[in-house]
């Protein structure tokens, strides 16, 4: 992983706290941003990551905005408007900035499963999951507020998950990892031991589909190929 400067800042906002991380790119990278700044609107690490892996430059804006899936949606249609509302809460405030907003979520047999709230919780979507085949869902939001831009797309992932057995899950429970993760389970952690077969992008299961936001932001002229990097 290429080294990088990072720094911190807390703002308060009208609207709240925001957290500001600079993500600096000490190596040549493949991309760069173009004009304007790219915002992540996310407090995602793994987002970052991937954005960072994928050679861009940007910046992490978290505002701090209800993630409860409106009532009555589907679930395509709750990860699509929670983004928007992420990407939203932040482009207020940077009208002249390009944002990415995400959500992803585990749906199986009909069933949203977000971050479990408690280990009883991470314990029953585990139970949920095993030996069964889920649909992990992202909804990516791409704005421009002061071009009046917006594009927002939901990618859907099928995932399967290996039989569990309950010491499995008390084990993988004990590690601490699926607490902060949707459906209780990190692909690209110790919960990578869980998932039998993938359909689909990996990374959108990760938390950001990378091939559909980088396709965008190359059609829109937001990256393109940097004339100073080593092929």
């Amino acid at each position: 992983m290429p080294s990088r400067k990072e720094f911190s800042c807390v703002a308060g906002l009208a609207k709240g706290k925001v957290q500001c991380y600079k993500q600096t790119m000490k190596n040549s990278i493949p991309h760069k941003c173009l004009n304007e700044p790219l915002i992540l609107a996310s407090a995602s690490p793994r987002r970052s990551y991937l954005l960072e892996q994928a050679g861009l430059d940007f910046e992490v804006i978290v505002s701090e905005v209800d993630e409860t899936c409106p009532a009555g949606a589907s679930p395509e249609e709750c990860v699509a408007m929670l983004s928007e509302k992420k990407a939203l809460a932040v482009a207020i405030d940077h009208p002249d900035c390009w944002v990415l907003g995400a959500d992803t979520i585990v749906v199986a047999d009909g069933r949203i499963c977000g971050k479990p709230g408690s280990t009883k919780e991470a314990r029953e979507m585990l139970t949920l999951l095993g030996g069964r085949t889920h649909h992990v869902l992202t909804g990516c939001c791409i704005l421009h507020e002061a071009r009046g831009i917006r594009h927002t797309e939901v990618v859907s992932t099928r995932v399967t998950f290996k039989s569990l057995t309950p010491d499995e899950i008390e084990w993988y429970l004990d590690t601490g990892e699926p607490f902060d993760k949707a459906g209780a389970y990190a692909i690209q952690g110790i919960g990578t031991f869980l998932v039998k077969s993938i359909s689909g992008s990996y990374t959108n299961v990760v938390g950001l589909p990378v091939c559909e936001v980088i396709e965008y932001f190359m059609a829109q002229g937001i990256i393109n190929r940097n004339s100073d990097s080593n092929d």
